[in-house]
C-alpha cells in the first residue's frame, strides 16, 4: 500500500514542527526516517496514522485520505510510537488479545495470530509475565507484537529498537526487513548503522523540513564533491619527497600523513577528477610500491551531522 504525502503542515502557534513536506512511500519498501530530536519526525508519524490532524496538507494512503478515511487507514496501518504506552498490569497474552479485539481481528483468528506474533517476536521464554514485570527490551517486543498482530499493510514504527541489547537489535532488523518485502514499512531511529542495514531509502527532516532523500550511496555521491584516498606508499626516502611529488599532481588539492601510520596518506583531488591514475604512474616512475590505494566514503553520521547542524 503506498504513501502519498503532500504539503504536509503542522503548526504550533507561530512554530512549524512540520513545513510543507512533501514524500512518497511504495510498497515493499522501507523508509528510513530520520532527524535530530524536534526535527519534525514523531509529528509526521502521528498525522500519518491519523493520531493528529495537520494544519494543512494531505496525506493519501493507498487511495484513502486522513481527512475523509482515518478510520479506514486506522485498520490498515500498525503503529509502534516512541514511547510504547502498554497496560503495565496486565498480562502479556491478555493485552495481545485484548489488542487483536480492539483492531477486529476474528475472533477465530486471534489464538493463531497471538502465537504467531509470540514466536516472531521472541516473547515465549517471557509470555505468561505481566507486562510490568518485563525487562525495557521485552516491553518493546510487546510493542511490536501489538502493532502487528492485525496483519497491517503499512507498518510505522518509531524508535523500535530502543532497550535492545544488540541480539535482539539483529532479531528485529532481520524481522523488519522480512516485514518490508510485502509491507511498507517507516521506520524512525537515531541508530544510523541500523538505518543503513534495514532501509531502502533515507528521508532526513531538520526544522520540520525534508533535506535530503535517497539511498544511502545517493547521499554519500552527493555529500562527497571530491575524491579521497587512502594511500601506503612504500620505499621512498621521506614523507616530505611523497608528500611535494603527490602534491605537485595537478589532479591532487591535498595530501595529509596519516599520523599513526608510516607512509599512510589521505589524499583529496580536485572537484571532477581522480587521482587514482597518476598516483599509479607517479609511483612507477618513481620506484615506489604502492600497497594501499583505497577510496573512503563519506558516513552517514557526516552527511546527517552537515545536513541538521545549524
Amino acid at each position: 500500500m503506498n504513501i502519498q504525502v503532500t504539503n504536509l503542515t503542522k503548526k504550533y502557534g507561530t512554530q512549524r514542527a512540520v513545513d510543507n513536506i512533501s514524500f512518497n512511500v511504495s510498497t515493499g519498501e522501507i523508509l528510513g526516517f530520520l532527524g535530530p530530536n524536534g526535527a519534525g519526525k514523531t509529528t509526521t508519524m502521528k498525522i500519518l496514522t491519523c493520531f493528529m490532524a495537520p494544519t494543512d496538507g494531505d496525506v493519501n494512503i493507498g487511495g484513502y485520505s486522513i481527512h475523509e478515511d482515518a478510520a479506514e487507514i486506522k485498520r490498515r496501518i500498525g503503529y509502534l510510537p516512541e514511547n510504547n504506552p502498554l497496560y503495565l498490569d496486565m498480562q502479556m497474552l491478555d493485552y495481545l488479545e485484548f489488542v487483536a479485539h480492539l483492531h477486529g481481528v476474528d475472533k477465530n483468528k486471534i489464538d493463531k495470530r497471538i502465537a504467531e506474533m509470540i514466536a516472531v517476536c521472541g516473547l515465549n521464554v517471557e509470555k505468561h509475565k505481566k507486562i510490568g514485570e518485563l525487562s525495557k527490551g521485552y516491553r518493546q517486543r510487546v510493542g511490536l507484537a501489538q502493532a502487528m498482530i492485525h496483519d497491517p499493510d503499512i507498518l510505522i514504527l518509531d524508535e523500535p529498537t530502543t532497550g535492545l541489547d544488540p541480539n535482539q537489535i539483529v532479531e528485529i532488523r532481520k524481522l523488519i526487513r522480512e516485514i518490508g518485502k510485502e509491507k511498507t514499512v517507516i521506520l524512525s531511529t537515531h541508530i544510523l548503522p541500523e538505518v543503513e542495514a534495514t532501509c531502502d531509502r533515507i528521508l532526513i527532516i531538520n526544522n520540520g523540513k525534508i533535506v535530503a532523500d535517497g539511498t544511502s550511496e545517493v547521499l554519500r555521491k552527493q555529500a562527497q564533491s571530491e575524491e579521497t584516498l587512502r594511500v601506503q606508499i612504500l620505499d621512498a626516502k621521506n614523507k616530505d619527497e611523497i608528500i611535494t611529488s603527490v602534491s605537485a599532481l595537478d589532479s591532487v588539492s591535498m595530501i595529509d600523513p596519516v599520523s599513526d601510520m608510516d607512509n599512510t596518506f589521505i589524499i583529496n583531488s580536485r572537484a571532477n577528477q581522480s587521482s587514482k591514475r597518476n598516483l599509479f604512474n607517479l609511483c612507477v616512475e618513481k620506484k615506489w610500491v604502492l600497497t594501499e590505494m583505497t577510496p573512503l566514503e563519506t558516513k552517514l553520521e557526516d552527511i546527517f551531522r552537515e545536513l541538521t547542524t545549524n
